[in-house]
This record gives C-alpha cells, structure tokens and sequence, in this order.
C-alpha cells in the first residue's frame, strides 16, 4: 500500500474516530442536561421546597449527580426523595434527609469532618462540595471499597475512605469540626465525644431500631448540649452494635407507636414517631380520637403529602394485620399516576430488605366527614419488616386522619 493511500485511510480514520468522540461527547451532555433538570427539580420541590434555606447546602445538592451513587436500573428513580437500596443490607438516604442532616452541622468551608457509615458515598460527595476534608467510614468492606472507588472516579479527592467500626471514629485525623452520624446508634459513642473538637457539631439518629429521632450535639466543656430534632428512620449498623442493642424489637406483636398522633415532645407542632412528614399539618380540637388529628393539605396533583413510620413484623409469626383510622376527606382529585390517590399503605420487605409485597386500604376519592374505615391485610411470610405510609400520596385535596391502630393475627 502507497504511502499516500495510507494516509489518507489514517485521515479517514481520524476523522471517524473525532466524530464519533463529539457525538458520545453531545449524548453525555445530553444526558447530564436531563438529569440536571431532574436534579433542579428535586431541589425546588423536595430540598428548598421543603425548609432547607442554606445556600451551600442547596449548590452541593444541586451540583452532585446523584444518580452516580445508584444501581443503574435504579437510575429513573435517584432523583425521587426517597432511600433506594444499594446492595449489602444497607440504602442511600433521601435527598431531603442528606440536606436536612448537612444544613443542621452548618458546616464550613474550612471544616474537617467525620461521617460514620459511608454507604454509597452521596452523603460524603455531598459535604465534600462545602467543606475541606471528609473523613468517611464504612463498616461494610465491599461498600467502603466501593464507595472509595466511585468517590475518586468523580474527582471528590478531599474525601478519605476506611473500612472499620465507625463507631471507633478516626483517632489519628481527630479533632473534627463536624461529625455526621448516617447509621442508628442506641446511644452516642463515646470516641466520637472525644474526636469532636471543643464547640463542634455532631448529628446522630439515635433511639431503637424502628423509632429513631435526630439529636444535634453541640461539644462545650467537653460535653454534649442536645438538642431534639426532627422524627427519622435509619438502618443501624450490622453485626454487635445491632445484636447489643438493649431494646430490640419485638417483630411478632407489631404496633403503630403514636396512632393517636397525640405526642410531639420536642413541641415542633410535627407527631412524633412519624418520619419523612410532607404537607402535614397538626391539629387541635375537634378531633375524634383524643386531642389532636393530622390534616394532608396539596393544592396540586404530583407532591408528596405523607408521613411514614417503620414497623418490625414477622411473616412466619404473624398472618394478618388489621389497618384501621379515623379518616376524612374534602376535595380529592386523584393525579395523573395510578398510586397518586388518597391511602394508607403497608410495604412489606424480606430479611435483606427487599419488596415481598405492597398493600393499602383504600385508595378513597370521595368527600366525606369523619367516618372509621379500615382492612385486613395478608403478611408475607418471608416478611421481616414493614412501612407504613399514609397521605394524599400524589392526590390533591384535603384529607384528615386520627386514631391509626394495627392489630394483627398470629399465624
């Protein structure tokens, strides 16, 4: 072949290889752009919309591509607020949950931080955006590994991956200005007191396995300040620190904690026990059942008005569970989505945290003052735990609940 002739299959070639580069090149933008909007959005509605005011919080969760940090079947759903499973066990939390937790440590630019649980590693790329150094722990080896790797792929090298017991802390990076506490401790560990610097912040869920609520900790003369935030519900971490719990729960004779929706402790006008609240307003007088009700409130099909609470239940114990409430509605107009309609649901999942099955009583789309309705549900019997969800759930109108109970069947 002439040298000429050579050349120009090179040029060709070349030239094929340029084009196909812009054109990958102008499909991942294209890509991105789609996601950046979804991302937008979840910011508008599910972060902003929803309380959170910092704007170097919003820029971080507006700027990481959550998407990243899931399975790519899960992909559809990264920019929908709610937690997804990563494999091994484990979730990565709800946009609002990771704004919600961020916003509250205040960090800073200058910050070195320590978060306990890295998990899929948004939570860290996250503080990674607003603060100089992220130290992150993972007690799982297979997702810290993960996580490390995926963390460096996106360029986040301020963040410092371990695989260890969290709950150990990070001795020789100590102290810290922030610790971040995304797993469910019974208690707060005494080395994480220690590797907090004088008049550092720590937020921790603490409280059993199934009702957990936020604590942020401000360190002054050594010790802990508490202050009582808001209802949540975070996996705890595995092995001894789960097993040593001294309250465990008790999956054979389930309950809904504060059905009567009478206690809020901490007086934040929210009911306690109840996690992930959107639209909920509390009430008093005129209820049915006690003193208080919640009331839903959407004026607009396609946001989420709901509040949830996890429930330990075993299937091979357990055969059916009696849903019952107090419920009134006013106005309902279903949205565009079959499940965007009124109704009280049980999500059932197996010992690895897996959907075995989604039942509800309702959907209701009529007006109607306070009447008792209620259904009886089959348990899975490889079911080992449940959320409960009430709420508009997507419909919009006003929908009122008191007096929630479960009773259940033994199988």
């Amino acid at each position: 072949m002439s040298d000429s002739r050579l050349q120009q299959r090179l040029a060709i070639f070349l030239i094929v290889v340029m084009f196909t580069g812009l054109c990958f090149q102008e499909s991942v933008r294209a890509d991105d752009d789609k996601y950046r909007e979804a991302r937008a959005k979840m910011v508008a509605e599910d972060v902003a919309g929803q309380g959170i005011s910092n704007r170097l919080v919003l820029h971080a969760i507006n700027t990481v591509k959550r998407h990243e940090f899931v399975p790519s079947s899960l992909f559809r759903e990264a920019y929908i607020d709610k937690a997804l499973p990563i494999g091994y066990q484990q979730t990565i939390s709800p946009p609002f949950v990771v704004a919600y937790m961020t916003e509250a440590l205040d960090p800073k630019p200058t910050d070195k931080v320590l978060e306990i649980g890295t998990g899929s590693g948004y939570q860290a790329a996250v503080l990674a955006e607003i603060v100089k150094e992220v130290y992150s722990i993972e007690i799982v080896p297979q997702l810290s590994r993960e996580a490390g790797r995926r963390l460096k792929k996106l360029g986040y090298d301020n963040v410092h991956t371990l695989a260890g017991d969290g709950y150990k802390g990070w001795p020789e990076h100590a102290p810290f200005d922030r610790i971040i506490v995304t797993c469910s401790p019974e208690s707060v560990p005494q080395p994480l007191i220690e590797q907090l610097r004088e008049g550092g912040r720590m937020i921790v869920p603490l409280g059993q396995r199934y009702q957990q609520v936020f604590y942020l900790f401000e360190k002054k003369d050594g010790k802990l300040v508490p202050e009582r935030l808001i209802p949540t519900l975070f996996v705890p971490m595995t092995g001894q620190s789960e097993e040593g719990r001294r309250v465990q729960p008790d999956p054979a004779n389930p309950t809904i904690v504060n059905g009567g929706l009478e206690i809020d402790d901490n007086h934040d006008d929210k009911v306690d026990a109840w996690y992930y609240q959107r639209q909920v307003t509390r009430v008093k007088g005129d209820a049915p059942e006690g003193d208080y009700y919640v009331t839903f409130e959407n004026d607009e099909t396609g946001r989420p008005a709901r509040m949830m609470q996890g429930v330990a239940i075993d299937g091979r114990k357990v055969a059916f569970v009696n849903l019952s409430l107090d419920l009134k509605l006013d106005n309902i107009r279903a949205g565009s989505k079959d499940y965007e309609k009124p109704a009280f649901y049980i999500h059932f999942y197996d010992q690895i945290r897996r959907s075995v099955g989604d039942f509800k009583v309702g959907p209701w789309l009529r007006s109607q003052d306070w009447e008792r309705t209620g259904s009886r549900i089959p348990v899975p019997i490889n079911a080992r735990e449940a959320i409960l969800r009430i709420g508009l759930n997507g419909a919009a109108g006003t929908m009122s609940v008191d007096d929630l109970r479960l009773s259940y069947i033994a199988r």
